[in-house]
């Protein structure tokens, strides 16, 4: 049988075809858009889309995620496997002794967190400073480090986020100008003999501050329509509380500072969504000092990710080799390499384009398509992997197909479509270690 050659046979195991028990956390995720409606093979002419937002609240989240054992409760992995709890203790225990080194073994600790961190003692938090590099592995150097990164976002916040006027005023400041003067109508101000063309608002020059300012201010409103959508079940990023306002604040002034730093990329939809969970972590660090400073450490994190994925959000480079086109073509070709009976019903039979699903698979890091506290473990998988994040990703997103093939298999265009669109909640230790199987295939 030509088509089933490509199966595996530990895929045959029940345990990965039988549906999978539900989550004991709630699934808030919005409902997923007609699938219906979905033409067959429409190019791709937009960023990745804004999240949808479910009309009726749903109930929030607590601001302190659960543990791994109360998302998975008594689920088994496997014979001989321990109880969810049982390794929780276990692994917090191998990441504590590990941080406590002087210099840490960063090959080990990738080991460790790929399994998943402890929800705990701010573990995360400094675990994803050191796989993202933001850290040294040298524990000695880090209050020097962390110092300089922090000072550096600030000199940032200062020199980006101001509009011209601030601007032209601290450099006035800088060069001693006398408030004295009685040519200055007032502290601060420039008289209009001082006022050259490149700093009156209506120049055109492509130098000046203020053409430059105006040009910005599309997409500083749609980061601000991002950001007051982002996780609106959770009180931490929504809602009219001071904590919630205070952490939006947070999230437009690294998106901004981004956006500003990076001219060819600049801001794009979607973003919002892979800053949230890097800020979260920090946010809730429980040494204060750290929490202090997450909106500085969750910049630096969040650019160093970005490097791993910008290509997928440079519209120029959308077919390219390196672009999210390709990059779906490369989920397409792994997931005929390890189920090629799958891959023929999806794509030959019911002509499902995967950029349908993928799209938002890839270009969100998955965020969408699982709850906050799954995307979490998700994400403990995806930043340990030596070989980068989108290599896992792409073996994440191929054990979510290979998951629920029976269903696949069983299914027309609309229904595989619908499935896809909104994929069902499964146990994620399982997804993941699906995803790793196929590393060594």
């Amino acid at each position: 049988m030509a088509a089933k050659k490509g199966v595996p046979e530990w895929l045959n195991s029940s345990l990965w075809s039988s549906s999978p028990s539900p989550s004991p956390i709630p699934d808030d995720r919005p409902p997923p858009a007609a699938a219906t409606t979905v033409a067959p093979s429409p190019p791709i002419v937009e960023r990745p889309p804004p999240s949808t937002i479910s009309a009726a609240p749903a109930p929030p989240l607590p601001i302190r995620p659960p543990s791994k054992s109360e998302i998975n409760g008594s689920g088994v992995d496997g014979p001989g496997s321990v109880t969810p709890a049982a390794e929780d203790v276990s692994r917090k225990t191998q990441v504590v002794a590990e941080l406590s080194k002087k210099v840490i073994d960063l090959k080990e600790l990738r080991k460790i967190a790929s399994q998943g961190l402890p929800d705990d003692a701010g573990i995360r938090s400094l675990v994803w400073k050191l796989l993202l590099g933001y850290l040294s592995p040298d524990r000695s150097l880090w209050s020097s480090e962390l110092a300089k990164k922090r000072s550096q976002y600030k000199q940032f916040k200062e020199e980006l986020l101001m509009n011209p006027s601030e601007v032209t005023r601290k450099m006035e400041k800088s060069k001693g100008g006398d408030s004295n003067d009685p040519k200055v109508e007032s502290p601060g101000a420039l008289s209009r003999s001082e006022i050259t063309h490149e700093d009156h608002p209506l120049s055109l020059g492509t130098t000046s501050l203020w053409n430059n300012f105006f040009k910005d201010t599309e997409v500083l409103e749609q980061i601000d329509r991002d950001v007051m959508r982002t996780h609106p079940d959770m009180h931490f990023f929504s809602g009219d509380s001071a904590v919630a306002k205070s952490n939006q604040d947070a999230l437009k002034n690294v998106l901004t500072i981004f956006a500003k730093l990076n001219p060819g990329i600049r801001y794009v939809q979607g973003m919002n969504e892979i800053l949230a969970p890097i800020f979260y972590i920090f946010k809730n660090d429980p040494d204060k000092g750290n929490a202090a400073y997450a909106e500085a450490d969750a910049f630096f994190c969040f650019v160093e990710l970005m490097s791993g994925f910008r290509d997928n959000f440079c519209q120029q480079l959308d077919n390219s080799v390196v672009g999210i086109r390709y990059t779906i073509t490369r989920l397409s070709m792994l997931l005929k390499h390890h189920d090629e009976e799958l891959w023929r019903h999806l794509e030959v039979t019911t002509k499902i384009n995967p950029q349908f699903y993928a799209f938002r698979w890839i270009t969100l890091l998955l965020t969408q398509e699982f709850n906050f506290v799954e995307s979490l473990h998700i994400w403990d998988t995806l930043l340990s992997d030596p070989e980068g994040p989108q290599e896992t990703l792409l073996r994440v997103c191929c054990a979510m197909l290979i998951l629920v093939r029976r269903r696949l298999l069983a299914g027309d265009f609309t229904s595989n479509l619908k499935l896809l669109q909104n994929y069902p909640p499964t146990n994620i230790s399982h997804m993941l270690y699906v995803a790793d199987k196929l590393r060594s295939k």
